[in-house]
């Protein structure tokens, strides 16, 4: 599944990268917080409410001199668009193998040296605003810390909290990003789910 790629970058994907750029600077996004230095971790990103989130991301991360990297449907990465798709960071998930896709990601992230993976960990547009746990199997799999990203749209922000190394219990580690999701938009809808969900888990935890 490892790109070796020591080719120039294909024409289209610089293209569009620079288009990427471009919107995401005259849009005037602005950075809070910055990415840890380090050469492996997952970025779990919410809210997930437009198609445009991953531009802005693929802006924010490169100011960090970061590449992000994200999950896509392995017959995305066939013909014309094999070497597009490689160039802006895809990694090539085929779900009619017998590994499963944290499986896939977390052999992925073994291979490469250095590998920053976007998701959007609210899974869907039309969330209510509690997360999906594969951000976290993914994370504990590889054995890579996460890295919350928020997003204001209303002020064009997007940030980036601290490395949270993920511990055997889904709901503290959970709760650990809720409470620093909150510390930047304790009045956001969203976030209140995501801390309720967080706190709901906890319980569960202490009385299973």
């Amino acid at each position: 599944m490892s790109q070796a790629n020591f080719r120039k970058p294909s024409l289209l994907s610089r293209i569009v990268r620079r288009i990427i750029m471009v919107l995401y600077r005259w849009k005037g996004w602005k950075l809070d917080g910055h990415l840890p230095d380090l050469p492996k971790f997952v970025i779990a990103g919410a809210p997930h409410t437009s198609n445009w989130d991953f531009v802005f991301f693929i802006g924010a991360t490169a100011e960090e001199g970061v590449q992000p990297n994200f999950m896509g449907k392995h017959t995305l990465f066939q013909g014309m668009m094999r070497n597009f798709m490689f160039d802006m960071g895809g990694i090539p998930i085929d779900r009619t193998k017998r590994s499963n896709v944290v499986e896939q990601v977390a052999a992925e992230f073994e291979q490469r040296d250095h590998l920053a993976l976007v998701i959007a960990a609210e899974g869907t547009r039309s969330s209510n605003g509690e997360w999906k746990s594969g951000f976290y199997n993914i994370a504990r799999a590889a054995n890579v810390p996460i890295v919350p990203a928020w997003v204001c749209n209303e002020r064009r922000i997007l940030g980036f909290g601290p490395a949270i190394v993920p511990t055997a219990d889904y709901g503290e580690t959970l709760l650990e990003i809720a409470r620093f999701m909150r510390s930047k938009l304790p009045d956001y809808e969203r976030y209140k789910v995501l801390e309720a969900q967080a706190l709901g888990l906890t319980e569960e935890a202490k009385t299973a």
